[in-house]
């Protein structure tokens, strides 16, 4: 797992039934790319995306906002205990090379906005839209399938990575 490239899979706790499915494909492809997961650790798109990395052997980390690990779901196999509640939000978008959301509530959207506020690249996949002033605000990539979502995020890592890694030239 040394250098590999992380990815935050956040969502919410009570999603669809749709949004389940996108998380599980989501989780696999991330694991297919060779990419670690990291999210809340909990239910709902957390677990459904953990289902699917471990389902295809990649590795998933879980930052949980308790002081127990019993509250991790079954598929975490790197638990990270916390004690710090909601604030853990932070440290799973920081964490990432980039984030995909998929459906969620406000602390999905909380997790929306570290990331885009650090500069990590935000996939959202039937998630929270924003606007600035009435207009759109086009920060979060659209993704129309879990495939699509996962490569947007590996891309636009990349080219953060690459961006980063060039040097800088003094006049």
């Amino acid at each position: 797992m040394m250098g590999a490239m992380m990815i935050a899979v956040v969502g919410g706790e009570d999603p669809s039934p749709d949004a389940l499915v996108a998380a599980e494909h989501v989780g696999r492809e991330v694991a297919r790319q060779g990419c670690a997961l990291i999210c809340g650790g909990r239910g709902g798109v957390m677990e459904a995306a953990c289902r699917g990395a471990r389902s295809a052997g990649g590795h998933t980390i879980g930052v949980l906002p308790g002081v127990d690990r019993s509250e991790m779901n079954p598929y975490v196999e790197f638990p990270l205990v916390t004690g710090i509640g909601r604030a853990r939000n932070l440290i799973v978008a920081l964490s990432a090379d980039a984030v995909i959301a998929i459906d969620g509530s406000y602390g999905t959207l909380s997790e929306i906005a570290y990331a885009l506020q650090a500069g990590r690249p935000v996939v959202g996949l039937g998630t929270w839209s924003l606007s600035r002033a009435g207009a759109e605000d086009t920060a979060v990539q659209r993704a129309t399938d879990p495939v699509q979502a996962v490569r947007l995020a590996l891309d636009a890592a990349r080219q953060q990575t690459q961006a980063s890694a060039r040097p800088t030239t003094s006049p």
